[in-house]
Parts: structure tokens; sequence; C-alpha cells
């Protein structure tokens, strides 16, 4: 058998959600650049009395501010951000900085390591093609200041320790690349965090889809097989009810009844399997309600199971139509076959709406689920059964709930027992008014 191909997760739609999220933490940080710029133009001119070319200055301020804005209205509309629109705005950042810096002094200027918050940035947003380009970008621009660039008026005066003003401008850069780079790359560490998490988990998720279609291909060609040989079981049940011998015995019969109970489970068993496999052995698919699908499923499971007791609450503010589907009977059939083993002395099924959500509650009076358990609730080959195989039920029940965009929980009852939640959304079940078979 050919095995079947899953499509690998979609990674780039992870990095465009992450991007956008980063491309915000720059918007965020460009507007942290223009506060900055504005107190330390207000500062040199103001206190210091330093001549600096104010309308030009001023200029390069008003178009970074421009491009913000711009930049904040689109990304605000637009959700994925790739790795050249990212690239696109440093160098804009990159820019911004260099013609600032030329008309104050170029690299007599302290504030000139502010270059290296922009590498920096980039080594961690960008490809790597991208990081080495902004890497000569800035090279070159730092270069090219040393030979073009307005001359800053700072005195001379290195030699004074704390007290030169270039060694002051030179300490508040290094604070605030420090306090900058610690703020934003754990911003932005926690978004790579959230992509690489989701990534896991959609991964996670293709190989369980591959497990299921294998198992599928697998289970329906065993319905198939099992068709013949249960058809054939069913003539010859049919063929001893008629003969004498079977017809006198009233306990022969009451076996006889017995045994055709359990082949017609088994026929539907089979009927479930090649319909959730897309297949049909000719039962068509019945328009119900809410209550009469879940009376009727609580009905043929005792049918099927009459050792095991079964208590049924429900509680609906209204019934809802809905299409009576197998693979829902199925997820619900092996949740109460699961807590029939482990609480063989009873159970309970409570079910309940809110008009958007049905939740149904399974409750046993079993040992309850081990602790590691709770968490490896809905993992392959994970039980605490200890037998072959054991596990899988409660993992078709998770995917099956997951197709409809439902949820699965589990825990342990303080007076014992366990309890396990499905939740599922009406939408996915019911049918609208104007809807039907």
């Amino acid at each position: 058998m050919p095995t079947p191909q899953v499509k690998p997760p979609p990674a780039a739609q992870l990095d465009s959600v992450a991007g956008h999220k980063n491309m915000l933490q720059l918007i965020h940080l460009r507007w942290l650049a223009v506060g900055g710029q504005i107190a330390t133009i207000a500062v040199a001119s103001l206190v210091l009395d330093l001549p600096l070319p104010m309308p030009q200055m001023l200029e390069v301020l008003a178009c970074l501010i421009a491009f913000n804005i711009a930049s904040h209205l689109r990304w605000h509309e637009q959700r994925e951000v790739t790795n050249t629109e990212l690239f696109v705005a440093l160098l804009v950042d990159v820019a911004s900085l260099t013609a600032q810096l030329y008309l104050s002094g170029g690299t007599t200027n302290p504030f000139v390591f502010l270059y290296l918050l922009q590498v920096i940035l980039s080594a961690v947003l960008l490809e790597a093609w991208s990081t080495w380009t902004i890497v000569g970008i800035t090279t070159a621009c730092l270069a090219g200041l040393t030979l073009l660039s307005r001359p800053l008026a700072l005195p001379l005066d290195h030699n004074q320790g704390l007290a030169s003003l270039y060694v002051q401008g030179l300490l508040i850069c290094f604070v605030l690349n420090a306090i900058l780079l610690v703020t934003f790359m754990t911003r932005i560490h926690r978004n790579l965090q959230v992509r690489d998490a989701r990534l896991a988990d959609m991964r996670q998720q293709a190989a369980e889809h591959e497990h299921i279609v294998r198992m599928g291909l697998l289970a329906s060609g065993a319905a198939h097989e099992l068709g013949t040989p249960l058809s054939t079981l069913a003539v010859i049940l049919g063929d001893w009810r008629r003969m004498p011998e079977f017809k006198g015995n009233p306990d022969l019969l009451e076996e006889i009844n017995d045994m055709e109970i359990q082949l017609q489970r088994c026929k539907s068993i089979v009927s479930g399997i090649l319909l959730t496999a897309g297949e049909t052995r000719g039962e068509e698919s019945e328009e119900t309600t809410l209550s009469a699908f879940l009376e009727t499923l609580v009905q043929d499971w005792r049918l099927t199971r009459p050792h095991a007791p079964l208590a049924y609450q429900a509680t609906f503010p209204n019934d809802l139509p809905m299409v009576a589907d197998s693979a829902v009977r199925q997820m619900i059939d092996n949740v109460l076959d699961n807590a029939m083993e482990a609480s063989p002395q009873g159970l309970t099924l409570q079910a309940r709406h809110d008009g958007e959500e049905l939740t149904l509650e399974v409750l046993d009076q079993g040992p309850g689920f081990a602790p590691g358990m709770l968490q490896q609730i809905g993992k392959p080959y994970q039980s605490s059964k200890g037998r072959l195989g054991g596990g899988l039920g409660l993992f078709l029940v998770v995917n099956v709930a997951r197709s409809l965009g439902g949820t699965v929980s589990a825990r342990n009852r303080p007076e014992g027992g366990a309890v396990v939640t499905l939740k599922l959304p009406l939408g996915a079940l019911t049918l609208d008014d104007n809807t039907s078979l």
C-alpha cells in the first residue's frame, strides 16, 4: 500500500504572522526614535547651545514620522509581512539615521553607534542575505560619514572624563542601545517562540493526520473484508431461528437473539467505518434533531451493552435540527466505551447547549486518570490499560472533535472517577432553518 502523502505545515504563513508582529515592534521602536531625536535636538539647541541645521534635521524627522504613520496604516490592514518588507523598513531607519548624523557631525557624533542597533535587529529579524546587506550598507554609510558630513561644534574635552560632552553623549547612546535591545529583543524573541510553538503544533497535527489516514485505509479495507462474513452469519442465524430444534427451545432463541443484536452492532461499526472513510453501505444520512440524535444514540448503546448502566441527562433550552453523523456517533460511543471499561458499575452522560456550543460530559466512577495521562489525552498509544494499541479511541475522539472545531478535555473528580468533556460548535452539527437534506 502506498504511503499517504501529507502536505507540509504552512511554515511560510507562520513566518509572515510572526513578521507582522515584528513589524509592529519596529513601528513602536521608530516612534521611540522620533521622540529621542526630538529630545536630543531640543537639548543640543536649547541647553548646550550647539548650532544645528534645524530646518534640514526637522525635514528628515518629518519624513520619518510620515513613513511611520503610513507603515502603521498599512500593517494595521495587512496581516502578512515578508522578509523583503522588513528589510525595506530597516533600510528606511538606516537612511534616516545616516541623514541625521550627516547633518550633525558624522562620526564625531557619539550617537553614531546606533548603527549597531540596526545591525543586531537585522540579524534577528531578517534572512542571512538581508542581514549581510544591512551590514554592508551601514559600513558604507559609516565610511561615507568620515568623508562627508557637516561638522558638529563639540569641544575637544575627552580628557575631562564624565564632564566631557562627547563622553556623556557616548554614555547616553550606550544606555539607549542597551535598553532598546533588551526591550525589543525580548519581545521579538517571544514572537519567534510563539511561531515555533505553533509550527511544532502544526507538525504534530500533520503527523497525527497521516496516522489517521493510514488507519482509515486499513480500517476501510478490513470493513470491506468483514462485510461478507457478517452477511453470511446473519443468514445462518435467520435459518437457525426457523429451525424446529431452536424454535422449541426458548433458551437457544434468547441466545440467537443476543447474537443477532451483537451482529447488528458489528454491522453498524462496519457502516460507521465506511462512512467515515467516505464510502457507504447503502444507508442514507437522516435529518433529525439534537435531542432525538442523542436519545437514539443512548438507546442503541444501552441495547448493545446491556450490562453497563448508563444514566443520561439532557438540558436543552430548545431543540435544534441536525444530520445524524456517523463520525459524531462513533466519537461519543468511543468515550462511553472507555468510561465503561474504567467504570463497569455505572456511568453518566450529561448534555447541554447554550445556543452556540454543545457540551457533552461523560462521568465515570472508576479510578480516574493517572496524572501523566491527563497531559497526554488524545495522543496515540497513550493508555493506562496496558494493552497493545490502547489509547487509539481517545486519539480518534480528539481528532474528530478537532475537525469539527471542537475540543476534548479530561479531569479527575474530587469524589472519585473521571470526567471527559467534549465541546462542539453547534454550527458544525446543526442545520440552518432554510437547510434540508
